[in-house]
């Protein structure tokens, strides 16, 4: 009796997963197919199109990129005439590895021409996850809302870029550095006395870690000073 309540429940479950399939087969077909298409699309779209495009794009940035090594910014942005520039790249290869990395070239290569708004307009689109490489965008971010007297952005980058990639020690200490300059030409100089403080204990042995005691020390008489007064 057992036996064949078993067997008439498991041909009830069989019946129930049969009626299941044949109600729904036609949805389930349809989004595993989707799925198939779309991964298929998703793997040509990166084979055929992608791909292809991040070649390009590296190929035309690759004479940028020495003129960057070269300090020549004209060069950099617009080539030298056979050669295209960072500026081509972004506008012709949106959206690929190189365009991105362009934005980085111009922003630079304008914050060296003296041209503030399109320094930040480049420098702003780019991101990268090089911490390194990162770093010195938000310095060179900081420097150039720094040379537009938007003091507290420039200082808003100025800390990001020193607490971005601090093995770079230098460049971290500099650019805390400016941020604590900054901070003291607005009257803050408890903030710029604690960054002064966090980059003696951070970076000691860089030049700005052995500039800050002399900064520690006037900030700190200057607030004993006052707390006596």
């Amino acid at each position: 009796m057992s036996d064949k309540h078993e067997v008439t429940n498991e041909q009830q479950a069989l019946a129930k997963a049969q009626g299941f399939w044949q109600q729904y087969q036609k949805i389930i077909i349809g989004a595993v197919a989707v799925v198939v298409i779309g991964f298929a699309g998703w793997y040509g779209y990166k084979e055929y199109i992608v791909k292809p495009k991040e070649e390009k794009a590296a190929e035309a940035l690759f004479k940028a990129e020495e003129y960057f090594r070269m300090d020549s910014a004209n060069l950099v942005l617009n080539g030298d005439g056979q050669s295209r520039g960072a500026l081509y790249v972004i506008k012709n290869f949106s959206g690929t590895k190189a365009a991105n990395l362009a934005h980085f070239y111009a922003g630079v290569s304008y914050l060296k021409l003296g041209d503030f708004n399109n320094a930040v307009k480049y420098l702003k689109d780019f991101s990268t996850d090089a911490k390194q490489i990162q770093l010195l965008a938000f310095g060179a971010l900081g420097d150039a809302y720094a040379e537009q007297n938007k003091t507290d952005d420039a200082i808003s980058y100025y800390k990001k870029a020193g607490s971005t990639f601090e093995k770079d020690d230098n460049n971290s200490a500099e650019y805390l550095f400016r941020a604590a300059l900054l901070l003291e030409t607005k009257g803050k100089n408890e903030e710029a006395l604690a960054i002064y403080k966090d980059i003696k204990e951070k970076f000691p042995k860089t030049d700005k870690g052995f500039q800050a005691d002399r900064y520690i020390y006037r900030l700190s008489i200057e607030k004993n000073d006052l707390g006596a007064n």
